[in-house]
């Protein structure tokens, strides 16, 4: 007997709600992209419905084969752990298949939005005046900040690659939290090359705490720089490419395209700095949210059937979501895990409580 197919959106969740408002509306646009399905939505943590709940609402409509992808814009911790975890166990007490895409990712159409929403600040400040020449114009482009090096490197290529098309004087990437440079020092750096004009692009997908966090500290090193032009760029929000990119990783999994490049990870590969995350056990620290959320104790990516990856290695959580209380931290976990000691954290441009771990 064939089986029904759903659709599944993994989110994250976050405690601002205006940022779970957006996710939700997001969704809301996805079904004019993928009109053959039906299609639901769940977060990890800080919002509901939480992941379970999406699926049961799935199930209850008849389907038995899920296509869920995570609503995320790079593979780190999240959707290399958490979301299979609770994928993989809802699919063995249900008995029903899901099958797990990759994240967006460094995609021709996401670097197109990304260069649109750049272009739009342009074209807006321009509008108000003085015109200041893209050579005179440099870009900082700020990521969500990760312990997966791989994940903070995708958005240095991201940086760039926008940089090329629209064609400003300058580029450098900084990073809300996590990892080095964090957004201040990162501006207090750059407004020393002498640009007449700072384009600020959070790498965002929605609004949030972290947003916030970083127009106020562009608007801190603003105040200390009058001279230059600060300029506010949106993040990707809902742009047309984006849904487009997000329902290419669903149809992907059909395709045969839901194998996540593995060839930098730092769980599977000799990352310098991250050796002895290599071979560690696959598992999820949101079960306090979702009610369910690990492998049988000692599962490995190994034993996840949810994408055909091409490497052979285990996957395990990192820990970007816990006990970051510093510049950039949208979350507030209360339990205790180990961390591994993250490569140069002692970084003067990076998160004190990095150095903190090192004591």
């Amino acid at each position: 007997m064939s089986k029904k197919i759903g659709v599944m959106v993994c989110g994250h969740g976050s405690r601002s709600q205006d940022a779970v408002d957006q996710f939700s509306d997001f969704v809301a646009k996805l079904p004019d992209y993928l009109p053959d399905w039906p299609l639901e939505y769940g977060y990890l943590e800080f919002a509901n419905p939480v992941i379970r709940d999406g699926l049961d609402r799935l199930r209850e409509q008849g389907c038995d084969h899920i296509l869920a992808v995570p609503g995320m814009l790079f593979a780190a911790m999240h959707a290399k752990n958490d979301i299979p975890s609770v994928l993989n166990a809802y699919a063995q007490k249900h008995g029903i298949t899901i099958e797990y895409g990759r994240d967006l990712g460094v995609d021709t159409d996401m670097i197109a939005a990304s260069t649109a929403r750049v272009e739009e600040a342009i074209k807006r400040a321009d509008e108000k005046g003085p015109k200041i020449s893209r050579e005179d114009t440099c870009l900082v482009v700020i990521g969500r900040g990760s312990s997966d090096p791989d994940a903070n490197g995708n958005v240095a290529k991201i940086t760039r690659m926008v940089k090329d098309q629209t064609g400003l004087g300058w580029s450098e990437t900084g990073y809300s939290g996590v990892t080095f440079p964090l957004v201040q020092p990162c501006l207090e750096q750059v407004v020393k090359l002498g640009y007449k004009r700072i384009i600020v692009f959070p790498y965002f997908l929605f609004s949030g705490v972290l947003i916030d966090r970083i127009y106020g500290f562009t608007d801190l090193v603003a105040a200390d720089n009058p001279d230059i032009q600060f300029v506010k760029a949106d993040y990707l929000n809902d742009h047309p490419l984006v849904l487009t990119t997000m329902a290419k990783r669903v149809t992907g999994i059909l395709e045969g395209d839901n194998a996540m490049d593995c060839n930098m990870c730092k769980y599977r590969e000799k990352i310098l700095g991250f050796e002895a995350e290599i071979g560690m056990p696959q598992e999820s620290h949101h079960h306090h949210v979702e009610g369910q959320g690990a492998q049988a104790p000692g599962a490995t990516v190994a034993d996840c059937k949810l994408c055909d990856t091409f490497c052979t290695g285990v996957c395990r959580l990192d820990m970007d979501h816990h006990h970051h209380h510093d510049e950039g931290d949208d979350h507030d976990h209360h339990h205790h895990h180990h961390h591994p000691i993250y490569p140069h954290a002692d970084h003067p441009l990076g998160p004190e409580s990095a150095r903190k771990l090192m004591k």
